[in-house]
């Protein structure tokens, strides 16, 4: 799949925007804080309803404006067309798929695929459970509609379930059977979402370990191990649904004294090993480079595996931060039939040798001019 174009409006720096690209390789090139990353950002937008550098949408909207609208046209199998479209303003957003609005959210994210890889995602290595927990939230979200229904479903009860679990802390109720009905509900969604993770984890193993044991040079096996306060292997949605009714069951007092569900997917985390060291604790910043590096590659190649067709992958000033050798296997990956959008300062960043005739597009204050090549 590839972006044909893609329309702005209020969006940022850019009071007006319509670019077309090219389905292999687009440059963005210009000086810092010029409106570069903004593009990019639009495109994940575009595709996942979200944005990667703020959780406020108002921001994305141009100073003194009342809206922003990111549009664009996605090819998918070299043959369909589809057209998306979002509206963000003050009353929220919404989101139309080839003219139909979309009742929810879930329905439209998937339609456009993109992986974005970054100098922050260095954190989704040695930073907080936190961020790796909305890594495959969003990761896994794009590729399965249901994994995204089961997530927003598990939020709600959790949000139920912890309010209730206040009222009995301050004494506003005493009645443990809603609580029962409430805990058995959680577990079976708390089921449901784990169950999912450990079997896109486990495909994404495949991929991750080839990756890294090319960029390694053959001598480190990295492996991604599911963190929780059980032993996850192997079990079952039955026995993993079991296994938090009754932790639930044992916790009750624990839980109401703490007003807080302290079990559940929102408190799990992975853990990267090289050589069975886990990479966040004991890993140089090197290897931590390279893991990253890895979990992005094969991010494209699950996704290929999963929907049939490459995501769009979105390069946010990296090049910069890899060493020759990584970025090497970076841009000898990309040249298989994927689209691919990179910022840079300079195309010294850029190994010509490797890249062959991009699109170079020129950006300064929100405008954008296309460079003949």
């Amino acid at each position: 799949m590839y972006i044909k174009d893609l329309r702005l409006r209020n969006y940022r720096n850019y009071e007006s925007l319509n670019i077309s690209f090219s389905p292999n390789i687009n440059v963005f090139l210009g000086h810092n804080a010029q409106g570069k990353t903004n593009l990019l950002e639009a495109m994940y937008f575009l595709a996942l309803t979200r944005s990667h550098r703020t959780s406020n949408d108002k921001d994305l909207i141009r100073w003194g404006s009342d809206f922003s609208r990111i549009s664009g046209l996605v090819i998918k199998d070299n043959t369909s067309k589809l057209k998306l479209d979002l509206v963000v303003s003050k009353s929220g957003k919404k989101a139309k798929l080839n003219n139909i609005e979309q009742r929810k959210l879930s329905s439209y994210i998937g339609n456009l695929n993109v992986v974005l890889f970054s100098p922050e995602d260095l954190s989704i290595v040695k930073g907080n459970p936190g961020i790796r927990r909305k890594f495959i939230d969003m990761e896994f979200g794009q590729i399965s509609n249901q994994y995204l229904q089961t997530v927003s479903q598990f939020r709600s009860v959790l949000k139920q379930r912890n309010a209730y679990l206040k009222k009995l802390q301050h004494h506003q109720s005493k009645d443990l059977v809603y609580l029962e009905v409430l805990s058995d509900q959680l577990a079976g969604y708390c089921a449901e979402v784990v169950r999912t993770r450990l079997d896109f984890l486990g495909k994404l193993q495949g991929h991750i370990e080839k990756i890294h044991d090319q960029i390694s040079d053959h001598q480190e096996i990295l492996k991604i191990k599911y963190s929780s306060f059980y032993d996850s292997t192997d079990k079952t949605v039955e026995n993993i649904y079991d296994i938090y009714k009754q932790a639930f069951k044992d916790n009750t007092q624990k839980e109401i004294q703490r007003g807080v569900t302290l079990f559940g997917p929102h408190r799990d985390d992975i853990k990267f090993l090289i050589n069975d060291k886990n990479v966040q604790d004991f890993g140089s910043q090197g290897q931590q480079r390279s893991v990253a590096l890895s979990l992005k590659l094969a991010e494209v190649e699950l996704i290929k595996e999963q929907v049939g067709d490459y995501p769009v992958l979105l390069l946010d000033d990296v090049l910069s931060e890899l060493d020759q050798k990584r970025q090497t296997h970076l841009l000898s990956s990309i040249g298989n039939g994927i689209q691919t959008f990179i910022t840079t300062t300079s195309l010294e960043d850029v190994d010509q040798k490797i890249v062959k005739n991009p699109n170079i597009l020129n950006i300064t204050n929100g405008k954008v001019q296309q460079e003949e090549i």
